[in-house]
């Protein structure tokens, strides 16, 4: 395929029959053509300064268990982050870590306007109207963004094989973490990290979950965990058995109303 021509977003299996939405923020770490190498070494645009390694495959192999409809970036978060407000400073980042970035050195207005209008608006769109097509049709929907992350950042060793993130409302987060520990026990679960809301990390979840009250979560997994088929496999399987168990508990928790309520217009507490 010729990489000038490929689209920023992709959009799989859109009409799943599950509840669960995919979206992969950061599963690419292409650089269009246009942009050359960014003045980066070959090493550096494999690393995870241009992409979460292994969560596409992760991603994916949630799609097959749970016949999702997944959305993702096909663009390097180093030509744009697809997880960050427009406004945000690392939207284009100039530094990633601890590696400079000498084609993002000197942005100017009009080429950041350009790149967010070529590459995060159509992901966000691509989003927006998935979401769109599945409330017009009544659909249950619960947002799942799926991320990896480095095990060590600026030489701080990050102990955990997962981590969950929430946005303004942490209970289906909190029931997927509950599910997870279920399995089992000693797993050592991340809440909110490596990451939190705070860090300006969380739009994807923010602006279609939190925005559409949808119930949602972000899931980063240590990348040296799914570097590998049996690894992918491994957090696929456990994710798509734990987020239909999380699902489950939250449907188990919502009030059942009495048959008068359900069937008269009166019912309410204004009579």
């Amino acid at each position: 395929m010729d990489g000038s021509r490929l689209q920023p977003v992709q959009v799989n299996n859109a009409e799943g029959s599950s509840p669960f939405v995919l979206v992969c923020d950061h599963a690419s770490n292409r650089i269009p053509p246009e942009y050359g190498d960014l003045g980066l070494k070959p090493s550096e645009r494999v690393s995870h300064i241009a992409w979460d390694p292994g969560a596409l495959s992760v991603a994916l192999g949630l799609l097959e268990a749970l016949d999702a409809p997944l959305v993702y970036s096909t663009v390097s978060r180093l030509i744009i982050d697809a997880n960050r407000d427009h406004e945000a400073p690392d939207l284009i980042p100039a530094i990633s870590e601890r590696t400079t970035i000498p084609g993002n050195a000197k942005i100017d207005p009009l080429e950041r306007a350009h790149r967010i209008v070529a590459f995060h608006t159509p992901f966000h769109q691509a989003i927006g109207a998935l979401l769109d097509r599945r409330k017009a049709a009544g659909r249950e929907t619960i947002l799942v963004t799926v991320h990896s992350f480095t095990p060590v950042y600026k030489d701080v060793p990050r102990p955990w094989p997962i981590g969950l993130i929430h946005g303004t409302n942490p209970a289906f987060t909190a029931a997927l973490r509950d599910a997870l520990l279920d399995e089992d026990r000693a797993l050592n679960i991340g809440w909110n990290e490596p990451y939190a809301a705070l860090n300006g990390v969380t739009y994807t979840l923010e602006h279609h979950g939190d925005g559409r009250g949808l119930d949602s979560t972000m899931i980063e997994i240590r990348n040296d965990e799914i570097l590998e088929p049996a690894g992918v496999a491994l957090w696929s399987n456990r994710l798509a058995r734990c987020l239909q168990a999380a699902r489950g508990t939250l449907a188990a928790r919502q009030p059942v109303l009495s048959p008068s309520i359900q069937g008269h217009p009166s019912g309410g507490t204004n009579g």
